[in-house]
Order: C-alpha cells, then sequence, then structure tokens
C-alpha cells in the first residue's frame, strides 16, 4: 500500500532518506502508569528476579560467565573523547558514556539480554511441565534429564544475526535443536558461527519480516517446535527491560544523579523494536520522566519512524513510503516494526532519529581509534544522538518543550552499543578501513 505521511517537519527529510530527528506528539507525563498499555511495570521487576534464579544455570553452561556469577552485563564507559566528534563538548551537552552491550558475554550483542532469557524461561517451563524440575531451584535444567527432554525439542526463531545468534547459542547450550532462519541481509560470518555451533540455518532471499512469517508458520505446524516470536514476544521484551536496574547500579556507583536537574537520555539502535523497546520500558519503569529515549534507525529503513509518524492503526512499512530497506546495518535492515512495540512506545518515546550508513562507519573507526572499542556498524547508530539534541531545530524543540535547556550541560547521555564483539578480524578491518576513508576523506 501507499501511505501519505501526514505534515511533520521531519516528513522531507525521512521521505528523501536524509539524516533527521523526528519528535513524538503522543509523548506524555507519567505515560508508563497508563493503564492502556498492555504491560505492567512489575514485570520489569520479575524479568529482573527470573535472571537472578538463572544465574546459577547461565554460569554452568558458560565459563565465561564465571566472574560475573552468572549475570549477563556490560559496562558502563565514559566518551568524553568522542564530545567533539558528537557535536560539542561535555560542558555543553553532559556527561557521555557508552553503554557497551557490543561486549556482552555469550552472545556479544544486546540479543544476549533478549534471546538467552526466552530460551531460558522456556526451557524452564518445559522441564515443570515435564515433572524435570521441582521446586525453586533450578540446578535440574543443566542434568541429564533435561538435557534428553530437550533434545526431543526445537526452538526456532528469525533474525537477521544477532538475536538468532543469541538463541541458537541458548538453544544448543541447554540441548534442544535449533533452527534459524535467515533473511538476505544476514552477514555470511554470523551464518557460519551459527552452524558450527549445530545450529540448522535457514537462508531466505527475502528480507526479515518474509524470513520471520516463513519461520512462524513452520514451527506452528509442528507441536515440538517453540517459536522465539521477535515481533510479540513478552519474553524478549522484558529480558531486555531489566537492563534498566542494571544502569541504574552503575549511575549510582559513578555519583550520577537522574533528575529534573540532571536528566538522563538514552539513544538505542532499533529494528524491529524488541530490545530498544524494552530498555525504554525498564527505565521509564525506573527513572520515570528524567529519562528521556530516542530510537536511531538508517535512513533507508526507519521502520519504527515511519509508522509511528504515519499514526496509522495498521503496520506501516517503509517500502509503503518508497524507501528501499538497504543499509549496512544489517541489524537494523527492518521493514516493519513490532505492532506491540509501537502499542507501549506510543506514550513512552521521545523521538526516532535517523542516520547515514557513512556516518556508521565514521562513527566505528572513532569508536575504535579513541576508545579500543570494537563495534559494528549498526552498534555505532546511537552516536548521533547528542548531537541531533544539542544542535537541531527539532532537538532544540524537544528541549524547549520539555524545559530541558538549562539542565543539558547537568544532563547524562547514554550510548547503547548493541552489537560487534564477535565479528572477525578480517571482517572488522573491513569495517575499520571504510571507516577511516570516510573519516579522512568527508
Amino acid at each position: 500500500m501507499n501511505i501519505r505521511l501526514p505534515d511533520d517537519p521531519a516528513r522531507s527529510d525521512v521521505l528523501a532518506a536524509r539524516p533527521t530527528l523526528w519528535l513524538n506528539p503522543n509523548l506524555v507525563a507519567d505515560g508508563i502508569a497508563s493503564s492502556a498499555l498492555p504491560v505492567r511495570q512489575w514485570q520489569v521487576t520479575e524479568a529482573q528476579g527470573n535472571w537472578e534464579r538463572l544465574a546459577p544455570v547461565l554460569q554452568r553452561l558458560f565459563p565465561e560467565l564465571k566472574q560475573s556469577q552468572g549475570r549477563i552485563r556490560s559496562d558502563l564507559i565514559d566518551a568524553r573523547e568522542l564530545a567533539d566528534a558528537l557535536g560539542d563538548d561535555e560542558a555543553t551537552l553532559g556527561r557521555l558514556l557508552i553503554k557497551a552491550d557490543n561486549n556482552l558475554p555469550v552472545a556479544g550483542s544486546i540479543k544476549a539480554r533478549g534471546g538467552i532469557y526466552e530460551v531460558a524461561m522456556h526451557a524452564e517451563h518445559l522441564a515443570r511441565e515435564h515433572g524435570v524440575v521441582r521446586g525453586d531451584g533450578l540446578d535440574s535444567l543443566t542434568g541429564e534429564k533435561a538435557r534428553a527432554l530437550f533434545a526431543w525439542h526445537t526452538i526456532a526463531v528469525g533474525s537477521t544475526g544477532n538475536l538468532g545468534l543469541s538463541v541458537g547459542i541458548a538453544a544448543r547450550a541447554l540441548g534442544f535443536q535449533a533452527v534459524v532462519h535467515m533473511s538476505s541481509d544476514a552477514k555470511a560470518w554470523k551464518v557460519e558461527r551459527l552452524r558450527r555451533l549445530g545450529v540448522q540455518v535457514v537462508q531466505h532471499p527475502s528480507d526479515y519480516t518474509q524470513a520471520v512469517e516463513r519461520a512462524r508458520a513452520e514451527a506452528e505446524a509442528d507441536p515440538l517446535v517453540y517459536f522465539v516470536d521477535d515481533e510479540r514476544s513478552q519474553h524478549l521484551f522484558f529480558g531486555y527491560s531489566a537492563a534498566a536496574h542494571e544502569l541504574a547500579d552503575q549511575l549510582a556507583a559513578r555519583g550520577v544523579d537522574v533528575d529534573a536537574e540532571h536528566p538522563l537520555f538514552l539513544y538505542l539502535p532499533c529494528g524491529i523494536g524488541g530490545a530498544p523497546g524494552g530498555v525504554t520500558y525498564g527505565a521509564k519503569a525506573v527513572f520515570g520522566d528524567n529519562v528521556h529515549c530516542f530510537f536511531v534507525e538508517p535512513v533507508q529503513s526507519p521502520c519504527a519512524l515511519v509508522h509511528m509518524m504515519s499514526g496509522s492503526d495498521k503496520l506501516v512499512s517503509v517500502y509503503d513510503v518508497g524507501l528501499t530497506n538497504k543499509t549496512e546495518a544489517d541489524g537494523m535492515a527492518v521493514a516493519r516494526m513490532s505492532a506491540f512495540v509501537a502499542e507501549v512506545m506510543r506514550p513512552l518515546l521521545s523521538g526516532i532519529f535517523t542516520v547515514d550508513d557513512d556516518d556508521l562507519f565514521r562513527w566505528l573507526y572513532l569508536a575504535k581509534t579513541r576508545l579500543a572499542i570494537q563495534l559494528e556498524p549498526s552498534a555505532t547508530a546511537s552516536f548521533a544522538g547528542p548531537g541531533f539534541i544539542a544542535n537541531s531545530p527539532a532537538g532544540r524543540t524537544y528541549l524547549s518543550k520539555h524545559v530541558l535547556e538549562a539542565s543539558l550541560p547537568n544532563a547524562t547521555h547514554v550510548l547503547w552499543t548493541t552489537g560487534g564483539a564477535f565479528v572477525p578480524a578480517e571482517q572488522f578491518e573491513m569495517f575499520l578501513e571504510r571507516g577511516a576513508q570516510l573519516t579522512q576523506n568527508p
């Protein structure tokens, strides 16, 4: 279908595939308290508790979690050396930090927070259903009876790459069969890594949306297949949401206040929306209206932006407005966002900005040369956020509307870097070379 986007200052830039910032007109104060939302704040706390219950199991499954005692966490890194490249200095912008989910253990991306959580929760449910697990302890999830049970069951998922990696890794570690349906945008190295783990990879010539539809249809036809549904899953959503408590603890440890005079800005790369949506919901549950959450998408794949801007009850895809969905940011090459996430984000999300692929590689180069951080292109998208907020007309409009101009120098900006640790050295060198050329020859 063809969609005409409503009048909005960002519309011409969106349609022309130029970087822009769209402000959500449906953002409301204390939106998280709305009874109309399909989720509740207590579910964030419940997810945090589930992660704690699962920690001993994960520690046994994954030796790399021994030091963290089974907890999947990432560092919060000082990013002040990037301030000039991101639009200003810290005296004007406030504190710059990176939430380094690019280096999360086990799966190497933010998808570890969602995929591993959902697989583990399904494993517990299945084991209790068959009497393998009883009571409060989960030790038997890694025992012989559990593995024998799981071997008869399959976990399936549709993915552009990183979610497939997290689901495949977790499923195989517990003893499940695993099938990952990959879109045409998936990188070859992610396909090969999954196959080395014994995961069946089904490659589709189509985009992410169609790969998910195919995966869902095949799973529904087999009662022994459990489908991790990135478009609809609350397990994924709340697995991500628990990251907000982790961030709150890290900010407190640094002595960073979050209140009306010390606002917190989060910049979150977005594909279908589950990961940034979950983090946003968790952050709103923890920090309330003192946190301002923005998604970021490629200029040719802004699925969340075009749908939320449209105001349509039916999902709008990037194809509906003449965009191509072609981007080097494979994890964000999604034509249509999650309807579930869109519903939850409508009163909570501050806005969405878009980025050009060339800038992704420039920021990748700067992250490596200035901070020694290895990212994949999609993970650098968050770097555009502070500049948009401080320097663009839309950013200044947002600061004025929410009475934030005076407090901006006291703000904290968190750039959420979502993947990169598992990128093979040869592939990363190619990314780095492209970033260097673009940086040196703007």
